[in-house]
């Protein structure tokens, strides 16, 4: 018997230890997946419609700190430029530093050096999807060479946004400086629509699209850290019933 009591203690010895190493790692976790998504990317709230259907105003956003270098075409970035005002604003880059960016062609399409640019992500001015319904990606035409340094921006809304189309005879042709991008959005934080894709439309251009950031990894990093604090938290009260139950046990059988 006193054997057995000792096998018993020392399991229970060994629960203690490893619940208590648990709740120390999912706390490392925890803590660790927020301080590394507060180092890495910054919230925003889209101030317009201009980027709808992919972001609407009033949507907070996680966007993930960049220098200008890593942006591709297709991200949507955040950007101050002066020439658009003193304000943060969300566009996508659909041209950079040598591109000649021209709209339309014969099927209504964005074309980036001559390439035709299929957009599933715009929506028809009259709010279909704007492939399906055959609706050009801009109402007006434009053509534009991109400066070395520089992007070419545009709304997914295309009738209403204001952006490099209206710029057009500035000395850069509607072009923003790289120095000028802030981040890239990644997700929609509120309402919680999830992640934003990597458009792979104008994967084939040189230089491909960007790599998706960390923002996965750091929320698996914060759920993991969660379900240990939780399941080596619960250890301590589920073992004191389990040992209640056992000691009530023989009782019961002696009686």
């Amino acid at each position: 018997m006193s054997g057995m009591g000792r096998t018993g203690d020392g399991r229970g010895r060994l629960g203690s230890v490893l619940s208590g190493l648990a709740v120390a790692v999912g706390c490392v976790l925890f803590l660790g997946g927020f301080a590394w998504g507060a180092v890495v990317y910054k919230p925003y709230t889209v101030p317009t419609d201009s980027m709808s259907p992919t972001v609407n105003a009033g949507d907070r956003v996680l966007a993930e700190r960049v220098d200008g270098a890593d942006v591709r075409r297709g991200d949507v970035v955040v950007f101050t430029d002066p020439a658009w005002g003193a304000v943060p604003m969300v566009k996508r880059v659909v041209g950079i530093g040598g591109d000649k960016v021209a709209c339309c062609d014969k099927g209504g399409r964005l074309t980036v050096n001559g390439i035709p640019v299929e957009e599933p992500y715009l929506r028809a001015y009259d709010g279909s999807a704007g492939s399906a319904a055959g609706t050009p990606a801009s109402p007006q035409g434009f053509t534009a060479e991109v400066p070395e340094g520089q992007i070419f921006l545009l709304g997914d809304e295309r009738a209403g946004s204001l952006d490099s189309r209206v710029h057009l005879d500035d000395p850069g042709q509607g072009s923003v400086p790289l120095g000028a991008v802030e981040a890239r959005v990644d997700a929609v934080a509120w309402p919680m629509d999830g992640m934003i894709g990597r458009p792979g439309s104008f994967a084939a251009l040189p230089g491909g699209v960007s790599a998706n950031g960390p923002l996965k990894l750091q929320l698996g990093a914060v759920l993991a850290g969660l379900v240990l604090i939780l399941g080596g938290s619960a250890y301590g009260p589920v073992a004191a019933r389990s040992a209640r139950r056992r000691q009530q046990t023989p009782a019961a059988a002696g009686v």
